[in-house]
């Protein structure tokens, strides 16, 4: 049975956000190294895998929102669907000090393999919920690890990340979140603008207003975490979309 690359759920709510989950699960197709990386059950369950919370968070704040979404069901480490295809971490072999070896050897063949099972049609689908509506709004959730291994801990509670190219959005966001006494960075811990990145494919490039945003994992690692995150957002994310005007 092949496998299917990706959730989708409520595509029939009439909301205009889209709320996208790319990083939401540490599954192994069969497929690939018989469903195994090579790398240790605990290494499965860390940020190196998946964004750890960012699924169940998705899934209420989408609820919240009356809106679709859509998630992956391939861990990072397999194909990552939040690079472009000639981005040199599409596939990672080193990730926070942990080697892996089922992609150690992979040749230009197998990621095409990896690229046409997982990443494309993930794509495809993520494509084709944009389009149901010409003023979609794209909300990606994702979760970052408190601490990476040798640097300090990161202070900030939720990050807010976008391109300099549209702070439509995110700008509104920020204030919005600061204002509830939340740490909130403003692109961090990383940067908001990755070519060929999904925001960049399916947001940036066909002018969609857009957000990514960033919850640190430990606050959303429970079920309760992720209930608490969505209520807190789901009103903040609307009335900084009515502050756009658009």
């Amino acid at each position: 049975m092949t496998h299917i690359p990706y959730e989708i759920i409520g595509e029939a709510r009439p909301s205009r956000w889209l709320v996208t989950c790319d990083h939401a699960a540490n599954t192994v197709p069969v497929e690939v190294g018989g469903g195994n990386l090579g790398i240790a059950a605990a290494d499965m369950a860390r940020h190196i895998a998946y964004d750890v919370g960012a699924a169940g968070l998705t899934r209420h704040l989408a609820e919240r929102l009356e809106a679709p979404a859509i998630l992956s069901d391939f861990s990072r480490l397999v194909i990552d669907p939040n690079r472009g295809e000639d981005d040199p971490t599409l596939l990672m072999r080193l990730y926070d000090g942990t080697i892996i070896p089922a992609n150690r050897h992979a040749d230009a063949a197998e990621v095409e393999r990896r690229l046409n099972a997982y990443h494309r049609p993930y794509h495809a689908a993520y494509a084709t919920l944009a389009a149901r509506r010409p003023d979609t709004v794209i909300c990606a959730v994702h979760s970052f690890t408190p601490q990476l291994n040798g640097r300090p801990p990161r202070p900030w509670q939720v990050g807010i990340l976008h391109s300099h190219l549209d702070g439509r959005l995110a700008l509104p966001l920020i204030a919005r979140l600061e204002a509830t006494g939340l740490c909130v960075g403003d692109n961090e811990p990383y940067l908001g603008h990755l070519d060929g990145d999904a925001i960049d494919r399916h947001a940036l490039q066909p002018g969609r207003l857009n957000v990514l945003i960033e919850v640190r994992n430990d606050l959303i690692a429970t079920e309760a975490g992720q209930i608490e995150w969505a209520d807190l957002l789901a009103p903040i994310l609307q009335a900084s979309l009515a502050d756009t005007g658009l």
